[in-house]
């Protein structure tokens, strides 16, 4: 730059008139030259009107370059957009990626910033199309241009039309911004021309560069004014409904610094008065944690009622304590809150089996289970229900599952639970009042969608107070618990996105109706191999953690388990399992805490001395020994067992006598399997003057515990006909089964549990009805292999099994 550049730049350089602070201009000017060849700037964003002034700003080298050449020379510049990855510069076509159609300036100042930006200020002459590019040797780019004279039509009813409608546009979109402008709707009314009207209000509207330089292009008036007219009108649009959005907003935000200020106004009035500040501070408090809680509509109009009740009250008053205990469970309660589900299979499957050992069926069911709820998280899906014998593992299945899901877990222990409010909760008509137990639960939760376990379904009461059982239709029916009314809350509280898992021993005692909205889940009792390997992996290093003890001070070998399985526990789950391995890790702290190195490996020749004599004893040698004794399967709610079936027979007159604590259908199956064998005394070899002359007594051991249920018919039927043939029944053959009086075996149910109690008593022949052939799929395969299983239809096939080679 020479040094008359540097002199115009230093001339025009002042603060106060930055280039960044001047904005568009409309200017009435006189002609201007219109030389056949000017200076191209290349411009990015910026595109330039006919009549008006506005900054410029450049950056590339040929486009100050050119800007210099035309400030020195006191030429016009033409400027024209190009995409925004175009450069000029480098290109080595000229005038590449540029649009053809431009419009001529003047630069009225050229100012540099300290920063070494470029600024220019331009006012437009006019219209132009470039004929051809041209570039020098110092990269300056100029072009030969054609001038487009603008139309002047005069008279023409369609331009007028237009333009007026285009002018009352402009006129209100001026009214609708932030800072309406009296000098720029003055230049718009005083504007005669079309063509400056159109212009004008382009460079007016904010529009983006490619929508200004379709306006550009538009030669034609009549096109550019309705162009124009389009653009204008979908502006007109943006701008009434942002007016209409930040009058919404104002009027919202108003309406809280009323509220703010009535507040604020109703504490003074309170000092001055000399009144405690107490009640209204604690309304304070509680109103700011309720409009954080985000309550639903209906919560929050009674939330707002008893707000007003409280701040009008003592609080030396027991309605105020009452008021404000509620207030503050509404505070506390999940409303709005939910916990991310996070939910992948792969990792799921390795969570079940790292926390449960085999359950194969019951983990396919639960990944089942969450995978449904993946795909449609708003699906209404079944009620889980895990129903088993003690000490299975049902409450640590549901821990699982809220692990894999990323949910909090909570339970609630329903055993004992006689009041239909313990549910539901209690009206607030009395002090004392308090929330069901769903709703308690979920405060501690602190979340919307925990996994919720009902744990002991199957023990609810009911009394005078109502049936607990009837209050949980509703919260465990998915079209319903949107809407769960709780008495205390006295608004709806939206129990759809929890997971319920119930738990139960037997599924005879929960009502249909309940049990109707449940899939049942059994979770059978474990084998010797399975308690075995679960001991091993679980149990014992739980244990030793628990005692601060390590494998090297404190260890128990795998025969040592194995004792421990069959000769000191006898039972479905694992708790007194569980137990026995404390009492065993108790022992070697005593030894480590008296500073002795412990006892090491514990051997089975070692239990005797830590836990005692053996608990269980193999009795079925010994009762199978005579005549008349035969062994039976059983289903508990502790699991399978077996029970045995004693006969003997007294000379008297036919009596039967039956003993044992025995149900009235197990004594049903005894008076049948009597009249059964007396029908049947001629096949079977018996006399019948021998069945006439005697009293028969039928008697099932431990007594002290109760007994029913049709499916020891068969060990009934075998123990007599045992005892009046005098063949003794087979001591590793155990049975059940319902008979008719026809002799047919009928199906039972417990197939699972009765096979496993046959398993670990150490029975090798188990008889099982025809019919229950089909669920000797759920029999584990290590214990259908270990038993010889036979299938029967008839007692003639059960009496020739449970008595062959035993003459």
């Amino acid at each position: 730059m020479n040094d008359e550049t540097n002199e115009a730049t230093e001339q025009h350089s002042t603060r106060s008139n930055h280039a960044d602070e001047i904005s568009h201009t409309l200017v009435h000017s006189g002609p201007a030259p219109k030389p056949e060849v000017i200076q191209i700037l290349p411009m990015r964003e910026t595109v330039l009107f006919p009549e008006l002034v506005m900054p410029v700003v450049i950056d590339q080298p040929g486009a100050i370059a050119s800007a210099q050449h035309a400030t020195r020379n006191k030429q016009p510049v033409g400027l024209l957009l190009s995409a925004p990855d175009n450069d000029d510069d480098n290109g080595d076509t000229p005038g590449a990626g540029l649009h053809r159609i431009g419009t001529g300036a003047n630069i009225m100042r050229y100012v540099t910033s300290p920063d070494g930006e470029h600024h220019l200020v331009c006012q437009g002459i006019a219209r132009f199309r470039v004929r051809e590019f041209l570039k020098d040797d110092e990269g300056r780019l100029s072009a030969k241009v054609e001038w487009l004279e603008e139309p002047a039509p005069e008279g023409d009813k369609h331009v007028d039309a237009r333009m007026d409608n285009l002018r009352n546009s402009a006129l209100e979109a001026i009214e609708l911004m932030d800072q309406p402008s009296r000098e720029l709707a003055h230049a718009i009314r005083s504007i005669t021309s079309a063509a400056l009207l159109a212009d004008a209000v382009a460079g007016y509207l904010g529009l983006k560069a490619k929508e200004k330089q379709q306006i550009l292009d538009a030669v034609d008036l009549e096109s550019r004014l309705d162009r124009v007219q389009s653009f204008l009108d979908y502006r007109l649009e943006v701008m009434r409904l942002s007016r209409e959005i930040n009058q919404q907003t104002q009027q919202r935000m108003g309406e809280h610094q009323r509220k703010a200020m009535l507040r604020e106004q109703m504490r003074s009035i309170q000092r001055e008065l000399g009144e405690d500040e107490t009640v209204a501070e604690e309304v304070e408090r509680l109103r700011e944690a309720l409009d954080e809680a985000k309550l639903p509509e209906e919560a929050a109009e009674q939330t707002d009622r008893e707000l007003r009740r409280l701040s009008r009250m003592s609080d030396a008053s027991a309605e105020y304590s009452m008021v404000r205990t509620y207030l503050e469970l509404m505070a506390e309660l999940p409303w709005s809150k939910l916990s991310r589900d996070r939910i992948d299979i792969d990792e799921s499957r390795a969570i079940l089996d790292e926390d449960h050992y085999g359950l194969d069926k019951i983990k396919r069911r639960i990944l089942e289970h969450l995978a449904v709820h993946k795909l449609n998280p708003e699906g209404k899906a079944p009620i889980l229900c895990f129903v088993g014998p003690p000490g299975v593992g049902k409450t640590s299945l549901g821990r699982s599952i809220a692990r894999a899901m990323n949910r909090e877990f909570v339970r609630a222990s329903l055993g004992g639970v006689h009041d239909e409010s313990e549910i539901r909760g209690h009206r607030r008509t009395y002090v004392g009042a308090m929330p069901g137990s769903i709703i308690s639960h979920l405060r501690k939760a602190g979340t919307r969608n925990p996994v919720f376990m009902l744990d002991e379904m199957d023990k609810l009461g009911a009394s005078a107070h109502g049936d607990p059982a009837s209050a949980l239709l509703e919260v465990l029916d998915p079209s319903q618990n949107d809407s769960f009314n709780d008495h205390y809350l006295g608004v709806p509280f939206d129990l759809s996105k929890v997971m319920f898992i119930a738990t139960a021993n037997v599924l005879d005692s929960i009502p249909g109706p309940l049990r109707d909205r449940m899939e049942v889940i059994e979770v059978p009792g474990y084998t010797r191999e399975e308690k075995l390997q679960i001991a091993k992996r679980y149990l014992v290093d739980r244990a030793l953690e628990q005692a601060g003890l390590t494998r090297t001070q404190c260890d128990i070998a795998d025969a040592t388990l194995e004792a421990l399985i069959s000769d000191y526990t006898r039972e479905a789950g694992l708790r007194n399992l569980d137990r026995e391995i404390g009492a065993i890790v108790r022992h070697a702290a005593v030894q480590v805490a008296e500073g002795k190195p412990g006892p090491g490996t514990i051997a089975p020749q070692d239990l005797a001395e830590i836990l005692g004599p053996k608990r269980v004893d193999n009795e079925i040698a010994m009762r199978t020994s005579i005549a008349g004794v035969s062994t039976g399967l059983a289903w508990t709610p502790a699991g399978g067992d077996i029970l045995f079936v004693e006969a003997s027979r007294a000379p008297g007159s036919g009596r039967l006598t039956i003993t044992g604590q025995l149900g009235d259908v197990m004594k049903e199956s005894a008076q049948a399997a009597l009249s059964l064998v007396k029908a049947r005394a001629k096949d079977l070899g018996i006399e019948q003057k021998r069945l006439d002359k005697s009293d028969i007594h039928i008697h099932v051991p431990a007594g002290a515990i109760k007994k029913d249920g049709p499916s020891a018919g068969v060990a009934l039927y075998t123990a007599l006909v045992s005892l009046l043939t005098d063949r003794k029944v087979r001591a590793d053959v155990a049975m059940t089964g319902e008979i008719s009086l026809r002799g047919q075996v009928l199906p039972i149910g417990g197939v699972k549990e009765k096979t496993l109690a046959a398993h670990q008593a150490g029975i090798k022949t188990v008889m099982l009805p025809e019919r229950n052939r089909k669920d000797e799929e759920d029999i584990p395969d290590n214990v259908r292999s270990a038993l010889d299983i036979r299938y029967v239809s008839h007692v003639d096939e059960a009496i020739e099994i449970a008595l062959s080679g035993t003459d």
